[in-house]
């Protein structure tokens, strides 16, 4: 299996030419040895996770909690830290090795994500690359192939990044079939008018993946019919002076910006198209489930994060002469808080492997379930986990000086996205349970 890491890039484990994967011990014991770290691993990962877990350790080491703490409050962009994994390659993780990226799979990518949001950066850290790493996927898979040889390269380099995805609109939030940006083809071109909200990395990314109606929703047989994805380059959308933006002020993920865009007239090649005319939204679901991995793996790194800064706070902080943490009031909610955490990390991490080693034949109902659980309890755990820490710290739990309650901000974020936990629960309810259609 094409993977990382050789002289800090993702490549391949696999001879060239061929032939079964080099023998990886000697690569784990030459990593960079990192700092013990309370949580020990609850589950069983292979050299490949091991050997991820330890490169992205790595580099997260330089970047500590007061760095994650002021892009916070500055409402600035980690460019350091993004640019320290770009350099190295890992926007190409999931791109194929033919295109030069590292060929991993959803297996190792949750090993990556929760280890970047543990590491003390939090949601804000993982959802600060998670869209330069996913949005390739749709290329992989649907692009042209002339498409991906020009620019897949490029990604996996590092040199250009597709950060932003462009879906969710004023009126058509969950209900992604609603949109009404429109794309009518005009010749060797189409032309796009609508808005789009909520739209993150506008401003740190080359392009935009871009959904749009090319059929009205009122002339289709099915509502997910006729809506279509176009890769747009932002440079030549704002050239064209078709692209505004506005940037949303919010209290989470301050340093990673969303975005209200308005589309007026622009025009882009019909080869931005991406896979076929009409099928973008069985497009966009083709890796839900995987995604939606990802992003449960992101919940537990931030659970684990915030377990970590309320342990020791409680270890340190001592009132009535002894350390708070000696206190069951104190003591049972974070060993509570971690066994919940640890138990959402087992249905994540069962899952990912579920998808890598799929062979195309596993039920998509089956899969799709685990996947709406994996999130649903990884979020309600980060969010008890972030809870229970703010409480250990007692008044200091809402100072800015203390990260936990930048834990909280993010946590309480990850109940509604990328999914409410209410639409997974429906998912549940209805392709599991067999219970009647709830919306």
């Amino acid at each position: 299996m094409p993977w990382p890491l050789r002289d800090g890039r993702p490549a391949s484990l696999h001879r060239a030419g061929g032939g079964d994967p080099v023998d990886c011990h000697s690569l784990l014991r030459t990593a960079t040895t990192v700092k013990a770290m309370r949580r020990d691993d609850t589950v069983v990962l292979t050299e490949q996770q091991r050997l991820v877990r330890n490169s992205i350790r790595d580099v997260c080491e330089s970047f500590d909690a007061a760095y994650w703490r002021e892009c916070d409050a500055e409402e600035r962009y980690p460019h350091a830290f993004v640019d320290e994994l770009a350099d190295h390659g890992w926007f190409g993780a999931l791109i194929p090795d033919e295109y030069g990226g590292a060929g991993m799979t959803t297996e190792e990518v949750v090993v990556m994500m929760e280890e970047i949001a543990a590491c003390g950066g939090g949601f804000s850290a993982a959802q600060a690359i998670h869209g330069a790493i996913y949005n390739s996927v749709p290329l992989v898979t649907y692009g042209s192939e002339e498409l991906k040889s020009e620019l897949l390269p490029d990604v996996s380099a590092g040199d250009v990044s597709i950060q932003a995805f462009g879906l969710t609109e004023p009126n058509a939030g969950s209900d992604s079939t609603s949109i009404e940006t429109r794309a009518v083809r005009d010749d060797d071109e189409y032309v796009i008018d609508g808005q789009k909200i909520w739209t993150s990395r506008v401003d740190v990314s080359d392009y935009v993946l871009l959904m749009a109606r090319t059929t009205p929703k009122a002339d289709v047989e099915k509502r997910t019919r006729g809506i279509s994805m176009f890769l747009v380059d932002l440079e030549d959308a704002f050239d064209q002076g078709a692209l505004e933006i506005e940037r949303i002020e919010k209290t989470a993920s301050r340093g990673v910006h969303a975005f209200e865009m308005w589309l007026e007239g622009l025009r882009v090649p019909a080869e931005a198209l991406v896979g076929e005319e009409g099928n973008g939204f069985y497009q966009m679901l083709d890796g839900l489930n995987e995604e939606r991995l990802v992003i449960a793996a992101e919940c537990i790194g931030l659970g684990e994060a915030a377990i970590d800064a309320a342990a020791d706070y409680a270890a340190e902080r001592e009132v009535f002469g002894r350390p708070i943490g000696a206190n069951q009031a104190i003591q049972h909610p974070l060993a509570e808080a971690h066994a919940r955490v640890q138990a959402a990390k087992q249905l994540v991490y069962s899952t990912a492997s579920v998808v890598s080693g799929s062979d195309g034949e596993d039920d998509a109902t089956d899969v799709g379930a685990r996947a709406n659980m994996s999130k649903f309890l990884a979020a309600d755990a980060a969010y008890e986990a972030a809870d229970t820490a703010v409480q250990t710290h007692g008044g200091f739990g809402v100072a800015r000086e203390y990260d936990v309650e930048r834990y909280f901000r993010e946590a309480r974020l990850t109940r509604l996205v990328p999914i409410t936990q209410e639409l997974a629960l429906n998912y549940v309810g209805e392709k599991v349970l067999g219970l009647p259609r709830s919306y």
